[in-house]
């Protein structure tokens, strides 16, 4: 469910690659900021920002720069809205998603390599107005969403329940996840910043992260978050099944292969083992037998084979059936027959009285 780089403020790229991280506070979705009826835009490429989130982010456009720049000075507050064509290196208000969250600008840093990095906190949803005509950077006028997270309601709260459930599960499932993850949303009360950081920092595209922000209703939401974890949870717990069917028969293979050495040794110490003898004897026959030259040399590859793998192996018991039949086909044997019809025909009647028609129809077939 969650980024590797959740816990991490490091490897930063461009605007809009950004790293999720945990929201100060538990009062996550009540601020008490005044907001201007215009602010600065900043257009993030392949993330969403939610509401009580913090995020690092490199900024490197001329008019991102500068939006950060107004807003470092005035308020500290511009409005993030994330863009539409990812490609887009200079977005209009075409190209912006209709909803978004006015960010606070909590620091601004510059890096060794002369890029600039803010990092911000989601505050509020809000829809961009009017754009405002400037080419140095985006400006627009903002209406701010008020929203109200129910409190009361049983399915809701049920709800969220069962998404905390699948979030406890999915930390415990991914390998790339600090156990600390659970504690950290353990200590989330606010149902509502509870679906924002989840979806902040779930496996899935920018699109859908979009449509949950866009969606008013919190019970639709709580879904939207609860149907991407569950099919998230039943793709961990099949990966999971897989990976511990492999460790069990790795497991198997090893101690297996630990007893075998073991059971070896001490028939050497004993003077004994019964699948080397047996295979001695089968070499041996091999030895006596008068065979074409291709039948000798498929044999030999073949207990040599035998020779090399654990007896306890299905393969060991097919091998050595195949050369015991190699040893029990007659190889350039022939026997002399007899072939004269009264003698058969005697020894016909002497062990089967009448039956005329089946001996007579017998001779016609000899004759043949």
């Amino acid at each position: 469910m969650f980024d590797r780089n959740l816990y991490m403020m490091d490897d930063m790229q461009e605007e809009g690659d950004i790293i999720p991280v945990f929201s100060m506070g538990d009062d996550e979705l009540k601020f008490d900021d005044v907001y201007k009826d215009v602010m600065p835009i900043l257009a993030l490429k392949n993330t969403v920002l939610f509401p009580g989130i913090v995020i690092p982010i490199t900024v490197g456009r001329d008019k991102s720069i500068k939006a950060l720049q107004k807003a470092e000075k005035g308020d500290k507050l511009l409005g993030v809205l994330t863009q539409k064509d990812m490609e887009s290196e200079d977005p209009d208000q075409e190209g912006l998603h209709a909803v978004g969250t006015v960010a606070r600008i909590m620091k601004i840093l510059k890096m060794p390599d002369g890029s600039t990095t803010a990092i911000l906190q989601g505050r509020k949803r809000f829809t961009p107005g009017i754009f405002l005509a400037n080419d140095k950077m985006l400006e627009a006028t903002v209406n701010i969403i008020e929203d109200a997270v129910p409190t009361k309601n049983v399915e809701f709260n049920a709800i969220m329940s069962t998404i905390r459930d699948f979030a406890k599960k999915i930390v415990e499932l991914s390998p790339n996840i600090p156990t600390e993850a659970n504690m950290m949303l353990k200590n989330i009360k606010n149902n509502g910043f509870m679906l924002n950081f989840i979806a902040s920092n779930m496996n899935m595209g920018v699109a859908k992260k979009q449509e949950i922000l866009e969606t008013d209703d919190y019970m639709a939401k709580a879904h939207l978050v609860m149907n991407v974890m569950n099919g998230e949870l039943q793709l961990l717990e099949i990966k999971d099944q897989i990976e511990s069917k492999v460790r069990g028969d790795l497991e198997k293979q090893q101690k297996e292969y630990f007893l075998n050495q073991q059971l070896k040794t001490i028939q050497e110490e004993l003077g004994g083992n019964p699948q080397e003898e047996e295979l001695n004897r089968l070499q041996l026959l091999s030895d006596k037998k008068k065979w074409p030259k291709d039948a000798k040399d498929a044999f030999d590859r073949e207990i040599i084979k035998a020779r090399r793998i654990n007896p306890q192996i299905a393969e060991y018991s097919v091998i050595l059936n195949y050369l015991e039949l190699m040893l029990d086909l007659p190889w350039d044997e022939v026997t002399k027959d007899i072939f004269n019809l009264k003698k058969v025909k005697a020894v016909l009647d002497k062990d089967h009285f009448g039956l005329e028609d089946v001996k007579k129809e017998s001779s016609n077939t000899l004759l043949f």
